[in-house]
């Protein structure tokens, strides 16, 4: 099969039908072996009831339903789980996401050799101020402590080397932060692509301004996870074994202070009590290290490497 096209979706009832058919014309007029993976998570209102339908009409079409919003990470990793063909690319159920861009990506992956597209909204049709100008920030910062030099991290349109998605794993709301992802997991040719963003046409945005304070906490998280989760004492550590040579330092020059000068009250100084504090922590960290080292030792998982090839 030559493409999957995974979309998550909630509470898009209304949008459906034409995206399906969008997506069709597109993929006959080209000549792609593909499927459709409909994944809805968890909608309140009739999307499930209009999948079936979409089902029976079209063969190429199939749908997974969550018991509950679990969240478009969620969505996007049962997808992948699910994906056949040798693309996959992911687009949103909204219709601001346009399937003329198909043929394109496909041919940036299997052509030019990129393991992973992202599309870049170079033009929106968002609000400036809750949307264009939060979001360019949000880039930046991404590029910055990443490295991976992308403008529109969070682009719902991508398209991927089928290598890739069953190798990684989407949680939480890390969907944001697939190409960092692909990019720990080895996979680095990562190529942008300038698509079209469209209006919106049915609903409401899913997004509230909750997502920039959760989206900054997942970097936080993912950079860590991605740099120490296999060696959690080169952080802990490091940080902990400085903390209590520097409390040890300060004991140190207080008690030669108490021994030569008598009249030095150790336990007055507020020096006294940083230096007590620092080696506190400095011992608490390390114990967290050597601790998070004996949970990596006995994970399962400890030595699953990716690998690229084998003679």
């Amino acid at each position: 099969m030559d493409i999957s096209v995974v979309v998550p979706l909630f509470n898009e009832e209304e949008s459906l039908p034409e995206l399906c058919a969008w997506i069709k014309r597109v993929m006959i007029s080209n000549g792609y072996s593909y499927e459709v993976i409909l994944v809805d998570d968890g909608s309140s209102d009739n999307s499930w009831g209009v999948v079936k339908d979409l089902i029976l009409t079209d063969s190429n079409i199939r749908g997974v339903k969550f018991r509950r919003n679990y969240g478009k990470s969620a969505a996007l990793n049962k997808g992948f789980e699910k994906a056949n063909g040798n693309v996959v690319i992911t687009m949103d159920a909204d219709l601001q996401d346009s399937p003329d861009e198909i043929p394109e990506l496909y041919n940036m992956i299997v052509q030019d050799g990129y393991d992973m597209v992202s599309g870049w909204k170079k033009k929106r049709y968002d609000s400036r101020l809750t949307k264009n100008i939060p979001s360019k920030i949000y880039n930046a910062t991404t590029r910055w402590l990443s490295g991976v030099k992308l403008h529109d991290m969070n682009c719902g349109l991508k398209s991927y080397r089928k290598e890739v998605v069953k190798a990684i794993e989407v949680y939480g709301e890390m969907h944001r932060y697939i190409p960092v992802i692909a990019k720990w997991a080895g996979f680095r040719r990562i190529g942008e692509k300038v698509v079209v963003h469209r209006k919106r046409q049915y609903g409401v945005t899913k997004f509230g301004w909750e997502r920039f304070i959760n989206g900054f906490l997942d970097l936080v998280s993912i950079m860590f996870v991605s740099r120490f989760g296999r060696k959690p004492m080169h952080l802990f550590g490091s940080i902990g074994t400085l903390l209590f040579l520097f409390g040890f330092f300060i004991a140190g020059y207080l008690t030669y202070a108490k021994i030569f000068y008598s009249s030095y009250k150790m336990t007055e100084r507020p020096l006294f009590y940083l230096g007590l504090l620092a080696m506190v922590m400095g011992t608490q960290l390390f114990l967290a290290g050597f601790l998070g080292e004996l949970i990596g030792r006995s994970s399962s998982d400890r030595n699953h490497y990716l690998v690229e090839d084998e003679l």
